[in-house]
């Protein structure tokens, strides 16, 4: 192992001590500074860093615990070892419960001086690769309830810590149960406007007669049923953040007054004749290609770009890999220590079924799945017969579909269509009943039987 070498200063006011210590210092390739006190000392730390300080303990003035002291509250990593003679032993010991790394007992030897200085070294070494570690760490995975190893998620932690302080509309794309509203609270809370209100609206959960009150607010008498004036959530949210969640269900009416909203910086209650400013930022949601639907006139062209100023593609659970198994760790922890149930992890034969299993809904539907498991636990550990049939009977979604990969691999768009045709088989072709299976919305569900043009009943009858 190459020995560590490093800027060090020695401080002592006797003038051949310090010569003696350098001798032996230099002959081990160090870079060196000297002090004869402890200003002399401080002058020299204010124009360059020190790996090491080795200082005197009692000096003439101010002493080495005095230096101590004063290091200390500047950095408090700063790497110090004191020099003392015998009888200032308990001073020294003194000193290392105050922070120093180490003392030397006077008369010092060369052997004794090279080892503590190499000890040192390898102490403040690594102290600073923990320290950058620790931040490349904090710069992927910024995001606490979100568990993840994964490039595709590391890059999404990555866009999310250099775009949350600024002021930009973000589009957060991805399926259900993917994360989308734990990105966009992430990126509230690395904002400056992290103080202030972070409100989010389910657009797809809103029918189109309501949606406009529910975002700009309302009047007394602006129509039936407004007993009393209402803000919506740009009004509520002033200066803080809306999340607008599956934007892609808006009818086009209603995309027109946000646009208005988002390029004016005001809003207008329903019923109102007063236009408000607004200062929000906005963060949107969808589980819709949007280009698609553009082409299709059904989403604003003018509305996308405003909204796509940051795009963040969040990538389904299937083509996360082991972060089944993170997340799954996470969840069971989390859960046991929700419930009180002592649950010390997941056997390897449940673990193998999870991470077989395509995961249709998500990690949402996977957290679903361990907090059942935790509750079912027989034993201390989840067990395969402790997880749902449909993951322990080896479907990898509803339906039966298999999880064997087939050599010339698989066809989303042709395995979503058999999903969708099976769960509205399942359902007697009610849509209500068949959305949840899939884990969509009702309009979701609208919008992809259309798109695979599978015949489905009278949406008034159904």
């Amino acid at each position: 192992m190459t020995e560590q070498k490093g800027r060090i200063l020695i401080v002592d006011d006797e003038k051949l001590q310090r010569e003696i210590i350098m001798l032996t210092l230099k002959k081990e390739g160090h870079e060196l500074a000297e002090a004869s006190g402890v200003r002399e000392a401080l002058a020299l730390l204010e124009k360059q860093e020190f790996d090491l300080i080795l200082t005197d303990l009692m000096m003439q003035g101010q002493t080495g615990m005095d230096l101590l002291d004063i290091v200390q509250q500047a950095d408090a990593d700063q790497c110090i070892v004191m020099m003392t003679a015998h009888g200032s032993i308990k001073t020294a010991v003194e000193a290392i419960q105050k922070g120093a790394f180490n003392y030397l007992e006077k008369p010092i030897e060369g052997e004794q001086l090279t080892l503590a200085v190499s000890k040192a070294l390898e102490h403040i070494g690594l102290i600073r690769e923990n320290r950058v570690l620790r931040k490349r760490l904090e710069a992927i995975q910024p995001i606490p309830h979100i568990q993840g190893e994964h490039p595709k998620m590391k890059e999404v932690f990555r866009v999310v810590s250099k775009i949350a302080a600024s002021s930009s509309s973000v589009l957060i794309v991805g399926e259900s149960g993917t994360g989308k509203e734990l990105i966009a609270r992430a990126i509230h809370d690395g904002s400056n406007r992290r103080d202030k209100p972070f409100l989010a609206i389910n657009c797809a959960a809103i029918p189109d007669t309501l949606i406009e009150s529910e975002l700009f607010g309302h009047e007394k008498g602006s129509f039936t049923g407004a007993n009393a004036r209402e803000i919506g959530i740009f009004e509520a949210a002033n200066e803080g953040t809306v999340f607008l969640d599956e934007i892609g269900e808006m009818n086009v009416a209603m995309q027109a007054k946000l646009l208005r909203a988002i390029q004016e910086k005001e809003i207008r209650r329903v019923g109102g004749k007063v236009n408000l400013p607004l200062d929000v930022r906005i963060l949107a949601a969808t589980n819709r290609e949007l280009e698609q639907e553009i082409r299709k006139g059904n989403f604003r062209e003018d509305l996308f770009y405003r909204l796509n100023v940051i795009r963040i593609n969040l990538p389904p659970l299937r083509e996360r890999g082991n972060d089944v198994k993170t997340l799954t760790e996470f969840f069971v922890k989390k859960y046991s220590q929700v419930s009180g149930i002592p649950i010390d992890g997941i056997s390897k034969p449940a673990l193998k079924m999870l991470m077989n299993y395509a995961w249709p809904g998500n990690v949402r539907q996977l957290e679903s799945v361990v907090e059942r498991s935790v509750l079912m636990a027989e034993s201390n550990y989840i067990e395969p017969a402790d997880l749902p049939v449909e993951v322990s009977s080896g479907d990898s979604m509803p339906g039966g579909i298999p999880i064997e990969l087939p050599p010339e691999g698989i066809d989303f768009e042709a395995l979503e269509r058999g999903l969708i045709v099976k769960a509205m088989e399942r359902a007697d072709g009610v849509i209500g009943k068949a959305a949840p299976l899939l884990g969509m919305s009702y309009k979701t569900l609208q919008y992809r039987l259309d798109k695979f043009e599978i015949e489905r009943p009278d949406k008034r009858t159904r």
